[in-house]
């Protein structure tokens, strides 16, 4: 490495040598990119290591409960999940836990789930349903859907209870793009805020209140959910873990950008040579080897390029073929959101990837018994037909810890292949460092750039 090379390396300037950019990659596409695509925004935030005790320790892990996630927006349902007054939905972080419900038809809330008697869970975890009233299962105490104190069995052993301030206390709730997030700071700033302009712009332009969950898979993973979660923040390891995919993926071409303190993103450019293998593959290579998450709807169509480069035909043959199997109009839809992968994180657990060739949600929560498993969820997403008509949200499929994503029914083969690989190597880096002599992780500057971000907004909650 020359010192120039070297000196620009340590700023965070580094790009890889020989290399387009993916923003190079998105100009020559036939039709072209909205500006949520277009931008760009890195920031070099040093090259320290990360202390590994925020992995291994049990007593960090207790402490992430108490500042961390007490304190920040989580993606806790789909609004879909409750699209009827009534309907509820339970979601879970560690000790806590809420009821999601729609009270009204512009109305969500999220009660605390514990009864005011004697604390009974109200509903239990993991599940939904509709109701008219939440009545606990011991002794019959009773709270409106809209969180009013209903009733106190034997009420007149009770004078010292105020019915009317005996309401559910309940956590903030907001909606954004079919989304319902909750947060139990009552003094939090607001999701618009907490997001940032540029990243709430992204977010609209995307429209995801117009997509369905039509698969939901979950699964524990042995090992700490900042691991888990960091796995999916880079495509550094791509060469290494899916060497399958690196015909057709700009593993080392992809663009990382962070945003305010909360959400960061990756675009890797797809349907083009990885540059790990410069010289030692052709266009009909990578036409041929072409991999994506929602392959399902490729069928057995032939390929051909005609003349054309991967990359193009892959973006012709994806519209009509997304079109006919999701009964959309994608005819507006650029060629780099058909084709690339778009990775986001919000902060602290959610990835949001908007494009329609990987159109997915991830959600990590730590096992609130083990700080060393987390659980790991994928929520695939399709278009809303065009006629309008909006499925049901998927049940959830939750494999045992020693299934294969490929197990899920519905699942692509060629993605749960990939999940597999992702996540067989997290036990060998949780027990690796609990093993390991060196205090920290070593980070690359740029392609590594979203974990830095992470871990850096994970220190101000945890001060």
């Amino acid at each position: 490495m020359s010192a120039e090379i070297k000196d620009r390396a340590h700023k965070g300037e580094a790009r890889c040598p020989g290399a387009p950019t993916t923003q190079e990659i998105i100009a020559s596409d036939k039709v072209g990119a909205p500006r949520w695509v277009r931008s760009e925004s890195y920031a070099f935030m040093g090259d320290e290591d990360i202390p590994k005790d925020r992995y291994i320790d049990a007593d960090y892990a207790k402490r992430e409960m108490e500042n961390l996630w007490p304190r920040t927006w989580q993606f806790a349902c789909r609004e879909e999940h409750i699209p009827e007054v009534g309907d509820y939905h339970v979601y879970d972080i560690g000790r806590h836990s809420f009821i999601v419900t729609r009270v009204a038809k512009n109305d969500i809330r999220a009660y605390y789930n514990a009864c005011l008697h004697r604390g009974t869970k109200l509903r239990a975890s993991g599940t939904e349903g509709n109701a008219r009233e939440f009545k606990c299962s011991f002794h019959g105490w009773s709270w409106n859907i809209d969180g009013s104190h209903k009733e106190a069995v034997c009420d007149w052993d009770f004078p010292h209870v105020d019915s009317k301030k005996f309401s559910l206390p309940q956590a903030k709730v907001e909606t954004l793009g079919g989304f319902v997030f909750i947060n139990m700071d009552p003094n939090a700033p607001t999701l618009a805020e907490y997001l940032g302009p540029e990243a709430l712009a992204h977010f609209k332009a995307w429209k995801l209140e117009d997509r369905y969950i039509y698969l939901h898979v979950a699964k524990r993973l042995p090992c700490n959910w900042k691991l888990a979660i960091e796995a999916f923040m880079e495509a550094y390891h791509v060469i290494v873990t899916h060497p399958q995919v690196a015909v057709s993926n700009g593993d080392a071409n992809s663009q990382y950008d962070t945003y305010g303190e909360h959400v960061n993103r990756f675009i890797s450019p797809l349907g083009v040579l990885s540059p790990h293998l410069y010289g030692k593959h052709t266009e009909e290579d990578i036409l041929k080897q072409f991999t994506i998450g929602d392959s399902s709807a490729l069928g057995n169509s032939e390929r051909s390029l005609n003349g054309g480069s991967a990359r193009q035909v892959m973006a012709d043959m994806f519209r009509g073929m997304f079109e006919k199997a999701t009964n959309t109009d994608l005819s507006s839809v650029s060629d780099s959101e058909l084709l690339d992968c778009y990775s986001y994180t919000v902060f602290p657990n959610t990835f949001v990837f908007p494009g329609i060739s990987l159109p997915m949600v991830y959600r990590f929560r730590p096992d609130p018994q083990d700080h060393r498993k987390s659980l790991y969820e994928v929520l695939f997403m399709r278009p809303v037909p065009v006629d309008g008509n909006r499925p049901m949200p998927a049940e959830p499929i939750r494999l045992a810890d020693h299934q294969s994503f490929c197990e899920a029914q519905g699942m692509d083969p060629g993605f749960g292949n990939i999940l597999d690989q992702d996540t067989d190597n997290l036990i060998l880096q949780q027990e690796g460092l609990e093993a390991s002599a060196k205090p920290g992780i070593t980070l690359g500057n740029y392609q590594e750039i979203r974990i830095r971000h992470f871990e850096k907004t994970v220190d101000r909650y945890m001060k």
